[in-house]
């Protein structure tokens, strides 16, 4: 069995973290059998190097060896990619076509971005993987292939499989042995030894110097969260060995090819609303409505006192702090309120000739308000007309001695001059 560092030196691996080291490991250990192994790691951590390093170390090293990119396949044509077709299957099937299981009989698959396979291809992968059996496409003629599947992910399989995007039973067949690749961030003593090679290859590529850091530009490169992993540090060596003029890169150089990371990222906003939201959307709902209450109760008091009494001045002075709390303090406010005590004021209530007792009960005073706006709701404006007349009448036209004696503010009584053209 060769060691890790010769695998290393063999497909080119560079790093000396012991995460990377156990994963070549389990990959130089898993290789001569026949095991299912599903890779995972983030975009760009060098997933695709682990399904070389088994098929090299395996039997099958002499038989083919076919990577797929489930992800940049089309949903209506994977089925036939992966397991072939008949001629006439379907719209543009001018002859029969082997698929890659067909192909790779006897060798290696390799199923890159596994999680993005629709559900119909996952259940036609699973039989592969119990029995070695498929079907091609507008076929009924059970094949039988000998394949090995090495598959890789950056998805979070578990919740791919708690969203129902990925079949539960197909993962446990996947992932009989599961090599993690871990990120760059995570291999912070490889990051600069990277970068190094990377240089070197480019130089070498583009035929100038090598480019080299700074002590403070080694410090950024190390403290740098590389989201896009050993993909992104290669793009960024690349980039300045390519457009950088002098060959030793400051912190500041540096600093301009780096993408800004941290506070300018596009905040999360949420597209539901969550339980604590409707909770308190109903509680403000239930508030309003118990104001509301609370508001037709005290109209209904100021009603009955009104009815009771019929004197104005003394029901506003007895419920001023009522007055005020259902039509508030604002003066533009005292003409509405005014308008709606002189037209409660011309509301009489006639004698209840069939009680012996001469005050009324509040079942009694409902029943005639009921019946006193069914009766003389249209004479209201009538009789507002004649009490105005009167009174400016009996005050020799002075306005000011008519608004007390009607209960209305000067201002309203000047409005009701003008209104009914006095």
């Amino acid at each position: 069995m060769e060691s890790v560092q010769a695998i290393k030196q063999r497909f080119g691996i560079i790093g000396n973290s012991a995460s990377l080291n156990r994963a070549i490991e389990k990959a130089i250990q898993v290789a001569p059998t026949d095991i299912s192994v599903l890779v995972t790691g983030e975009s760009g951590v060098g997933k695709e190097s682990i399904p070389k390093i088994i098929h090299q170390l395996s039997h099958r090293k002499h038989n083919k060896y076919i990577a797929v990119n489930c992800g940049a396949i089309p949903e209506g044509t994977i089925d036939s990619e992966l397991f072939g077709h008949e001629k006439g299957s379907f719209t543009g099937a001018t002859q029969t076509r082997e698929g890659y299981f067909e192909v790779a009989d006897g060798g290696t698959i390799f199923l890159d971005e596994v999680g993005e396979l629709p559900l119909t291809t996952q259940v036609r992968l699973l039989r592969v993987l119990e029995n070695g059996e498929f079907l091609k496409v507008g076929s009924s003629k059970v094949q039988k292939t000998n394949v090995r599947i090495v598959a890789a992910t950056n998805v979070n399989m578990y919740e791919a499989i708690q969203k129902e995007k990925f079949r539960e039973d197909l993962f446990y067949r996947l992932s009989t042995v599961d090599i993690h690749l871990p990120p760059l961030r995570e291999r912070q003593e490889d990051i600069h030894l990277l970068f190094r090679k990377f240089a070197s290859d480019f130089a070498l590529k583009y035929k100038m110097p090598t480019i080299k850091l700074t002590d403070n530009a080694t410090q950024i490169l190390l403290k740098h969260r590389w989201s896009g992993n050993i993909r992104q540090l290669r793009n960024i060596a690349e980039q300045l060995s390519v457009l950088e003029q002098n060959r030793t890169i400051s912190a500041e150089t540096l600093k301009s090819y780096l993408p800004i990371s941290g506070t300018n990222l596009p905040a999360v906003i949420k597209t539901s609303k969550s339980d604590s939201d409707f909770s308190s959307e109903r509680e403000i709902l239930y508030k309003v409505l118990f104001d509301m209450k609370s508001d037709l109760n005290d109209l209904k008091k100021l009603t009955m006192e009104l009815m009771k009494t019929g004197n104005v001045k003394d029901v506003e002075k007895n419920n001023e702090s009522l007055i005020q709390k259902i039509y508030g303090n604002d003066n533009d406010e005292d003409a509405d309120y005014e308008d709606s005590i002189e037209n409660t004021e011309v509301i009489s209530i006639p004698e209840h000739t069939s009680n012996t007792d001469d005050t009324l009960t509040i079942h009694d005073k409902y029943h005639f308000a009921e019946e006193i706006e069914e009766e003389e709701t249209l004479s209201l404006q009538d009789k507002e007309l004649e009490l105005i007349k009167k009174s400016l009448e009996r005050h020799s036209g002075k306005r000011k001695l008519a608004a007390n004696e009607l209960g209305i503010s000067e201002r309203t009584l000047y409005r009701k001059i003008k209104q009914y053209d006095l």
